[in-house]
This record gives structure tokens, C-alpha cells and sequence, in this order.
């Protein structure tokens, strides 16, 4: 197959950071999707409606003006959030879901839940009121392994709260483990997922290929080759509540390479092309649309995209830095070759 035309997809999982360095990386996104859930921790996070208002014209103040690009906004969820707070969301036509982050978890969530039984009000306004809630799915203990946190918060948090609220909505995002994968895949309707691109194409033994290999540090962290496994074929079974989410997690080169390297993943620079060459390798490549275009939209209850997109196979040479604000940013897989091209 030398080309793909493809319904304009989604990324439901993306951070853009804000300012110089947001307008660096924006464009990226809005040259392949239609839209993208925006991820709200900042420095300081956004919980707020009116920050989120803010944080979206800020967004759309550095894309050209006849670009159709939609920032779906999401309130970071704290202790202290009110259940009035989701009413104005509801009503804001802005914003479309919460994010739930373990207190540091992973980059800018230091402000986050430290036990979910204190935000048991703010869950059943979400409920009530038919915004989604987003979960970081990782436990925080510094007692449970690194590889396992994943399973841990399926057993401790997810479970539970999937009992207790029955018709909430939730997205696990970037799962990693067959563990999730097979509970999402055999759980409830009200129960979604996304999967990036990283950890589809790498398993952990990536982040020591050759040496220590910072740029391929991310929060979840890379699991065992069976994992790995897991979470390719549910992403290319067509499960309609399995979609795409980069979890792109844009960080200055500087910050990646030293003594104590921020963790998260460039990969909006070409994701559509990243995810066509994992499910080319499946033999999959007639179920990338709906995983893309379909399945996160009608999760969400968005009207799918009307125009499309398409791919050509071409090889071409990931670039080793492109520019971020005054810095430099290092995508995934910067020099290697990548077998498909957004046209």
C-alpha cells in the first residue's frame, strides 16, 4: 500500500506547555488533528474554568487563523476543587473533562489527589453532570515498584471507583500493561482508554539501549516485552473504546539530559506516521482510521471529523532537534528513519 486516506483523527492525550515554547510545538498537532484534549498541568496547574478559557485563547493565539484546530480543555483536579466548579465546566462548552494525577506522579503534578476519597464530591458532580474524568493510572507509593504501579491502581483506585460510580465516564489514559489492556477490553461500558505511540513501538529495555537513554524516559514508564505486546494488539483490535492519545510531552533538551531528566516523550512532531508503522507491522492498517478518528470521538460524544487526512509511504529521516521557544527539543526517534509521511 503506498498511500492512506484516512478521516482527520484526534489526539485525546496532549500537552503543549505554554508561551514561546507552546508555539513551537503547537502546530504540529493542529497540521494532523482536528482536535486534542489538552492536558492542564501547568506551573500553576489550570483548575479552573476561567483558566481554562485563558489557557485556550493563549493556544489559539499561536495558530495561523484559518486553522480549524480545536484545544479541548480539561480542569486539573486538586483537593480543593469544588463541585461548582464542574457545573461551570459543564456549562462552558470549553471544557470537556477532569484529570485526575496522583500527587507527584509524573511532570508539574505536585498539586494533585493524594487520596481519592477526598474528591468523592467532585466525582459524583462528574457524574451527574456527564464530563469525563481522566486518570494518570499509577499508585505514587514509593513502596510499590516502578513496573508495577500500573496493575496497583487498577486494584486499589480503578476498580473501586469504577464500582462506586457506575456512570462515570473514564478514560485510563496511556495504558502499559496487559493488565489494563485486558480490563479495559473485558470491563464496563463506561470504560475507555488510551495508548501512545512510545509504548507501542518500545518495550524498557530502550531506556538502556546502548547506555542510559533519557529521551526515552516517560511517566508511565516503558514495561517487559509482553506488556508491550498487550497494548499492540489491543490498540489494533478495534475495540471501540481503545483510542489515540499521544501523551506527546514536549521537554527542552537540557532538561531530558541531566542529573535528573524530566520524563515524557516528543512524539507529535509525526505521530500519525509513529502509529502507522505499528499497525503496518500488524498486518492492521484498515482499523488505524478508527482508532484515530472514530472510537475517542463517539467515547466523548463528539460528532466524528468530515474531512480527512492521508499518508504516503515514503521514507524519510526523523530530524535529531527542531526548535522549542529558546531551547532545543528532541523528538522521538530523532535520526532514525520513518517509513510513512503526512502528506
Amino acid at each position: 500500500m503506498q498511500s492512506i486516506i484516512l478521516t482527520r483523527p484526534d489526539d485525546f492525550h496532549l500537552h503543549v506547555r505554554d508561551g514561546e515554547a507552546m508555539a513551537s510545538v503547537i502546530q504540529a498537532s493542529a497540521r494532523q488533528f482536528a482536535r486534542a484534549i489538552i492536558m492542564p498541568n501547568l506551573n500553576p496547574p489550570v483548575v479552573t474554568v476561567h483558566q481554562a478559557i485563558d489557557y485556550r485563547e493563549r493556544i489559539l493565539a499561536c495558530l495561523p487563523k484559518n486553522t480549524s484546530f480545536m484545544p479541548l480543555m480539561t480542569l486539573f483536579l486538586t483537593e480543593q476543587t469544588g463541585v461548582s466548579e464542574i457545573a461551570m465546566a459543564r456549562d462552558s462548552d470549553v471544557v470537556f473533562a477532569a484529570k485526575y494525577y496522583p500527587a507527584g506522579a509524573t511532570t508539574n503534578s505536585e498539586n494533585g489527589v493524594r487520596s481519592i476519597e477526598r474528591i468523592s464530591p467532585v466525582l459524583e458532580a462528574l457524574e451527574e453532570h456527564g464530563l469525563l474524568l481522566l486518570m494518570h493510572g499509577e499508585v505514587t507509593d514509593p513502596s510499590v515498584d516502578i513496573f508495577d504501579r500500573e496493575k496497583v491502581f487498577i486494584d486499589t483506585v480503578l476498580l473501586p471507583l469504577l464500582e462506586r460510580f457506575p456512570g462515570l465516564r473514564v478514560v485510563f489514559e496511556h495504558i502499559t500493561t496487559s493488565d489494563a489492556a485486558d480490563l479495559v477490553m473485558h470491563g464496563p461500558e463506561n470504560l475507555a482508554a488510551t495508548i501512545t505511540p512510545q509504548h507501542l513501538l518500545l518495550n524498557r529495555n530502550a531506556l538502556f539501549a546502548g547506555g542510559l537513554r533519557p529521551h526515552h524516559y516517560c511517566l508511565p514508564i516503558l514495561k517487559a516485552e509482553a506488556h508491550r505486546l498487550a497494548i499492540v494488539n489491543a490498540a489494533t483490535s478495534g475495540h471501540p473504546r481503545i483510542f489515540l492519545g499521544t501523551d506527546s510531552a514536549p521537554h527542552a533538551r537540557h532538561l531530558k539530559e541531566s542529573v535528573c531528566g524530566c520524563a515524557g516523550i516528543y512524539t507529535a512532531l509525526n505521530a500519525m506516521e509513529l502509529y502507522a508503522d505499528v499497525f503496518e507491522n500488524e498486518g492492521k492498517l484498515d482499523k488505524l482510521e478508527a482508532f484515530a478518528g472514530h472510537h475517542g470521538a463517539d467515547f466523548y460524544g463528539l460528532p466524528r471529523n468530515k474531512d480527512t487526512i492521508t499518508l504516503i509511504k515514503e521514507d524519510w529521516t526523523i530530524p535529531e532537534s527542531v526548535p522549542f521557544g529558546a531551547d532545543k527539543l528532541v523528538p522521538f526517534r530523532a535520526g532514525e528513519i520513518c517509513h510513512w509521511k503526512f502528506q
